[in-house]
């Protein structure tokens, strides 16, 4: 019987910081861990000490040259995600690569085509479609709660740390960008899942605060071909982190309101259009324990393997997304 469908499948995951961590903890019982991979062994070895039978290594390739490896998870800073990945991918190794998956489309078009040749899976990892409030609003769209809708307002932000301008997020050559390639990827992630694709695109991405040659925000209005706008601004200089989202139907809207832990308690408020109009119906759900969207991105990934089906998102939603941020990058920043 192949791997793929037995009960457990075995991992290496490549990159051992925060994300990493997250991952290892996410992978559940019916995965095991094999290789943990950082330049930091230290870094490494801690991770390896958390799952019995894990080698810290410094070099990926071996993970990859193992045939009892099944799959990959690549939490590397945005520079390394697209080469690791195409080496895995190459090597037949399903992968979880972490947002953004790439500096930019090109790069994750080659991942894409060494996919195809090679048959793995490549699930991108776009976990806030997995925190509870996202899934409800998902059910109440799909069953038709909100009618056709109209738009999709949405806002993100964090406010940085002393020397954040700094830090890697703030050097193009590994980043790709600024905020907007930075939390500006899960807003339009977000919306095309709910509005689907965007042929026009507008918008621009300016540096009004921190010393640093990215974007510490942006603005962008997407269209889809029937007229249905995404309105989106992501920014490092909200001061107090903040996500907002709000999908506007004929019949009702929706608001999603933080994520937990710094961003406050998540919450999902669904206002429904009465036949009087008026004042709507208002129901308020929250979600005050912990964020279990790491570990149901993960399980949806192993079933991913395991019936072989094409992962959403996947590569052809992550070569779109970077595609939105290349054009708005490409107007040049403003001030």
């Amino acid at each position: 019987m192949n791997r793929a469908n037995s009960e457990q499948l075995n991992f290496a995951i490549i990159g051992c910081g925060l994300i990493g961590r997250r991952r290892a903890a996410a992978l559940g019982p019916t995965a095991r861990l094999r290789y943990v991979c950082d330049l930091d062994a230290t870094r490494a070895a801690s991770l390896a000490q958390l799952a019995p039978g894990c080698q810290a290594i410094g070099d990926y390739h071996a993970a990859l040259a193992d045939p009892a490896v099944d799959a990959v998870i690549v939490a590397t800073l945005n520079a390394a995600l697209a080469p690791i990945a195409l080496d895995a991918v190459r090597a037949g190794k399903h992968a979880l690569v972490e947002k953004p998956g790439a500096l930019n489309a090109e790069q994750l078009r080659a991942v894409q085509a060494a996919a195809a040749q090679t048959g793995a899976r490549v699930r991108l990892g776009y976990n806030h479609r997995f925190h509870p409030s996202l899934r409800q609003a998902r059910e109440l769209v799909d069953a038709g709660a909100l009618g056709p809708l109209m738009f999709l307002r949405a806002r993100y932000g964090h406010g940085g740390r002393k020397g954040y301008d700094r830090e890697w997020r703030a050097d193009p050559k590994l980043s790709g960008g600024g905020e907007l390639i930075d939390q500006g990827v899960h807003l339009i992630d977000l919306a095309g899942w709910f509005l689907g694709d965007f042929p026009t695109v507008d918008g621009h991405a300016t540096t009004s605060f921190w010393d640093m040659p990215v974007d510490d925000n942006a603005f962008l209005s997407l269209r889809t071909a029937t007229g249905q706008t995404a309105w989106l601004h992501v920014s490092c200089t909200e001061w107090k982190n903040l996500f907002s989202l709000e999908i506007y139907g004929r019949d009702g809207k929706i608001a999603i309101d933080g994520l937990g832990g710094s961003y406050g308690v998540e919450r999902c408020t669904y206002y429904k259009m009465l036949p009087q109009m008026g004042p709507p119906e208002t129901t308020v759900s929250e979600y005050p324990g912990g964020d279990d969207s790491w570990a149901l991105e993960t399980a949806a990934f192993l079933d991913d393997i395991r019936l072989g089906r094409e992962p959403v998102p996947g590569l052809r939603e992550g070569i779109r997304t970077l595609e939105i941020v290349e054009q708005v990058y490409q107007k040049g920043m403003g001030k």
